[in-house]
C-alpha cells in the first residue's frame, strides 16, 4: 500500500476514535482556517477540537489558543503517537508515547521530555520501570531484558551508575558498584555453581584487590588483572579442594566474559518530534501558514520569536509616540512615577546563525555532561583538597561522540570543570534540583544574550526561564573565585541571609583549530527572576565619579541600569528586616574586605505597587508581570517595603533630603560583581585618577576603604520605616 493511502486510512481511523471518545457533538472540526467557533472563543478558553493538518498529522483533544492544552492525542505521519496531557503545546504530565517499531513509553513528561516515573518497553520486549530525567534513565530503576537478565539499581544519564544488582538468566548475580554501564568499584559476583568473586572491578572486569572462592572452598586472594603479569595471587586450600588450578584459567573461565545486555537505542526521542501548528489569520495574513513546533514548545523557524519581536517593536514605537501608553504610579502624596506599559523581554534569542550559536551548544553539552556525571552524594563537610585550584576535569567532545560524550552538531571542543565537587555541593546547599537545573540551561529552549559587552568585555546570557545568568569572565576572575572559594563556601554555610551572588558552576570551553580560543563561564542566580515587573534597577557603589546615567525620565526603560547619582529614593524597611539587613551588610563587607575584593555593587530592583496598575498588567504574568502576591519573602527577595522620595541640593551629592513622598514597593537586592581583586591594574587606575579627581569619589580604592565607603552609603539609604 502507498504511504499516502496508509496516511488517509490512519486519519479516518483517528477521526472515528475521536468521535467515540469525545462524542460527535464535542468535536470542533478545524482545518487550516479558523472556524467561527475560534472567532467566538475567549483567550485561554479550552475546548475539544479535531485538526487535520496539511502535512498529514492529526490531532484530536483539548485545545486552547492555537495549542494542544489538556488531554489529547497526536498522530504523526511516520506512525508515532502521543496520548496524554498537554500544556500550551508541550507534552506535560502523564502520557503514553508509542513508536511504529512497537516501542512504548508510559509515564510522566516534563517540557516534552520523558521525565519522572515511567515505563519503557523496547521493540524487542526489554522493559525499564523507574525514574527518568530528560529522556534518560536517571535514578532508581529496574530493567528486565528479554533474554531473562534483570538489573535493579541506580542509573545516571541512561547507564547503570551507583549501586545495583544484576541477575543473569543462568542464576549468577552481581551486587555492587557500577560506573558508565559497567561493573566498577567494589562488588560481589556469585556464580550459578556457588563460586564467588568479591573485590574490586574496573570496566566489567576484576581489577585490583579481590578474593575468588571456588564452590569446593579453595580461594585465590590478591591482585587481579586481565594482564597475567600484573596478577599477584596466593592460593589457599580446603578439605574438599585437592589441586590448585592455574589462576589465569580461573580468570578465563569465570571472570572474563560476564557480559551485560546492551542498552536500548531509540531512533527518535519524544522531545524531538515536531508538531504542525498555525497562527490565527486575524490581523496578519502573511502569518497564515503551517509551522513545525517541537513537543517542548519551540517553533521551527522562530516564527513565534519574530512575531513577538514585531509586536513588541510596534508597541514600543507606539509607546514613544503616545503618552497613553505610559502608566503613572501615584504615591501617597500624589507624585507620579512614569513606567511604560509595554515590557520588552530582555535579550536576543540565540538561534542558528547567531555568532555565538555554537558556543551556546557547547555550553549546554558541557553543563549536561557535568551535572549528569555520576558521583557520590556530597557531604557538606568538604575536604580541603576539593578546593584545590588544580582540582579540574577536562573532557573532549568530538562531533562523532566518544565513550563518555554524545555525538553533536557543533565543532569539536574541550570542556573544563573547575572544582566540580564544590559547585555540586553548593547547588545542593542552595536546594537546586539537578534535573531542573539541566532543563533550565540545557533544554531545547535557547539562551538569550543580553546586549553587547560593556566596559568589562563580558557577555551575559539568560536561561529561558530567567532563573540563571551565565557570564563570560576573564582568567583573573577565575583565579579570584578559586582563591576565595573555600571562604565563600563557608560564608554561605554560616549565613543563610547573605546577600552575595550565588555561584552554581565554573567552566571553560576550549575551541579547537588554529585560534585555540578559551571562553570561561560562571553560572549565577538571576536576582530578578520574578513574576513582578522590575520598574527601576539601581547599581549602587557609594562613589560619585562616573555614577550618573544622565537620562531624562522619558527615556528610562525597565531594563535601564541606574547608578548612585540617579537614585531619588531612600529605602525604608520595617524594624525586623532593617536590623537583619545591617548585620548582613557588615558580615558580607567584612568577608569581601578580607578577600581583598573591591568594585562590587548592591543591585536593587523595585516593583511599584499600585492597585490600578497591577490590575492593568495582571493577566500578563508569563511575560514578567505580577499575578498574585507571592509568599516566602526573605532578605533581598520579594520584600514588601516603602521608598521615600529625596531631593539633592546639588547633583553631585550622593544623598539628598527626604521629601515625605512615599511609594509602596516590592524590593529585590543583592551584592554583585564580587570577583575584582585590588590588583596592579586597579592600583594604577586609583593612582592615575587621584591626580585628576577627588580620591574619595573614584570607584577604584583599596578594599578596606571601599568596604567602609560602601557600607556607609548603603546604610544611609536603607533606613528603618518608623
Amino acid at each position: 500500500m502507498k504511504a499516502w493511502e496508509a496516511t488517509i486510512r490512519k486519519t479516518q481511523q483517528a477521526k472515528k476514535q475521536a468521535s467515540s471518545i469525545f462524542g460527535p457533538n464535542h468535536v470542533a472540526h478545524v482545518d487550516d482556517e479558523e472556524t467561527e467557533q475560534d472567532e467566538m472563543l475567549a483567550a485561554g478558553e479550552v475546548y475539544h477540537a479535531e485538526k487535520n493538518l496539511s502535512n498529514g498529522d492529526y490531532y484530536t483533544g483539548q485545545w486552547s489558543d492555537n495549542f494542544p492544552h489538556g488531554f489529547g492525542k497526536y498522530w504523526w505521519t511516520d506512525g508515532c503517537m502521543y496520548v496524554g496531557d498537554w500544556f500550551k503545546g508541550k507534552t506535560m504530565g502523564r502520557g503514553t508515547f508509542s513508536w511504529p517499531t512497537g516501542a512504548v513509553y508510559d509515564g510522566e513528561f516534563k517540557s516534552g521530555y520523558m521525565d519522572g516515573e515511567g515505563t519503557y518497553t523496547g521493540p524487542n520486549g526489554d522493559t525499564y520501570r523507574g525514574h527518568w530525567v530528560m529522556n534518560l534513565k536517571h535514578g532508581h530503576g529496574v530493567k528486565e531484558y528479554t533474554n531473562g537478565d534483570i538489573y535493579d539499581g541506580d542509573w545516571c544519564g541512561g547507564l547503570q551508575e551507583g549501586n545495583g544488582e544484576y541477575k543473569w538468566k543462568d542464576g549468577s548475580c552481581y551486587i555492587g558498584e557500577w560506573s558508565n554501564g559497567t561493573m566498577c568499584g567494589k562488588g560481589k559476583l556469585v556464580f550459578f555453581d556457588g563460586s564467588m568473586y568479591e573485590g574490586e572491578w574496573d570496566e566489567g572486569l576484576p581489577k585490583g584487590n579481590g578474593s575468588f572462592r571456588c564452590a569446593n572452598g579453595c580461594e585465590y586472594n590478591g591482585n587481579w588483572s586481565k594482564d597475567p603479569e600484573e596478577q599477584d595471587l596466593t592460593f589457599s586450600t580446603s578439605d574438599d579442594c585437592h589441586a590448585e588450578h592455574d589462576p589465569q584459567e580461573v580468570y578465563n573461565v569465570y571472570l572474563k566474559d560476564n557480559m551485560i545486555s546492551p542498552q536500548d537505542k531509540v531512533p527518535i526521542l519524544p522531545s524531538q518530534k515536531k508538531l504542525a501548528i498555525w497562527r490565527s489569520s486575524k490581523g496578519n495574513e502573511s502569518l497564515v501558514r503551517s509551522k513545525r513546533i517541537s513537543v517542548d514548545g519551540r517553533v521551527g523557524g522562530n516564527m513565534d520569536d519574530e512575531f513577538n519581536k514585531m509586536r513588541m517593536l510596534d508597541d514600543n514605537e507606539r509607546s514613544m509616540k503616545s503618552r497613553d501608553d505610559v502608566s503613572f504610579i501615584p504615591s501617597s502624596e500624589g507624585s507620579p512615577i512614569r513606567v511604560p506599559k509595554v515590557i520588552k523581554k530582555q535579550g536576543e534569542t540565540i538561534s542558528k546563525g547567531h555568532k555565538n550559536y555554537e558556543l551556546m551548544l557547547n555550553l549546554q553539552l558541557g553543563i549536561r555532561h557535568s551535572v549528569g556525571r555520576p558521583g557520590p552524594m556530597p557531604s557538606l563537610d568538604l575536604k580541603s583538597s576539593a578546593f584545590n585550584p588544580k582540582e579540574k576535569v577536562w573532557t573532549r567532545f568530538p562531533p562523532e561522540g566518544s565513550k563518555y560524550t554524545p555525538p553533536h552538531q557543533s565543532c569539536e571542543f574541550r570542556w573544563k570543570d573547575y572544582c566540580p565537587l564544590v559547585f555540586r555541593t553548593l547547588r545542593m546547599l542552595f536546594k537546586v534540583d539537578a534535573a531542573d537545573y539541566m532543563l533550565s540551561i540545557c533544554g531545547n529552549d535557547a539562551l538569550r544574550e543580553l546586549s553587547s559587552p560593556g566596559k568589562s568585555g563580558s557577555f551575559f546570557y539568560l536561561t529561558h526561564d530567567d532563573r540563571y545568568m551565565i557570564k563570560t569572565i576573564k582568567k583573573t576572575e577565575v583565579k579570584a573565585i578559586l582563591r576565595m572559594l573555600s571562604a565563600y563556601y563557608n560564608h554561605f554555610r554560616s549565613f543563610e541571609h547573605t546577600l552575595l551572588t550565588k555561584f552554581y558552576g565554573l567552566h571553560c570551553v576550549k575551541l579547537t583549530g588554529a585560534a585555540q580560543k578559551k571562553v570561561r563561564f560562571i553560572i549565577m542566580g538571576n536576582l530578578f527572576c520574578t513574576d513582578y515587573v522590575i520598574h527601576r534597577r539601581f547599581d549602587l557603589k557609594g562613589s560619585s565619579l562616573g555614577r550618573l546615567t544622565d537620562k531624562p525620565e522619558s527615556e528610562i526603560q525597565t531594563t535601564t541600569i541606574l547608578k548612585d547619582l540617579d537614585l531619588k529614593f531612600m529605602f525604608k524597611l520595617d524594624k525586623t528586616w532593617i536590623q537583619e539587613f545591617r548585620r548582613q551588610i557588615d558580615r558580607d563587607c567584612d568577608f569581601l574586605e578580607q578577600e581583598r575584593i573591591m568594585d562590587y555593587s548592591l543591585l536593587v530592583g523595585i516593583y511599584f505597587k499600585d492597585t490600578n496598575f497591577s490590575e492593568l498588567l495582571g493577566h500578563a504574568g508569563k511575560d514578567g508581570y505580577h499575578v498574585s502576591d507571592p509568599s516566602g519573602a526573605k532578605l533581598g527577595i520579594n520584600m514588601h517595603a516603602r521608598v521615600e522620595r529625596m531631593e539633592r541640593k546639588n547633583e553631585m551629592e550622593l544623598i539628598g533630603e527626604p521629601t515625605g513622598v512615599y511609594y509602596d514597593v516590592v524590593m529585590f537586592f543583592g551584592i554583585i560583581d564580587i570577583l575584582q581583586d585590588y590588583d596592579i591594574t586597579k592600583k594604577l587606575e586609583h593612582a592615575y585618577k587621584s591626580f585628576q579627581y577627588d580620591p574619595t569619589s573614584i570607584s577604584a580604592v583599596d578594599p578596606r576603604q571601599y568596604s567602609r565607603r560602601f557600607r556607609d552609603f548603603i546604610l544611609n539609604v536603607f533606613i528603618e520605616d518608623a
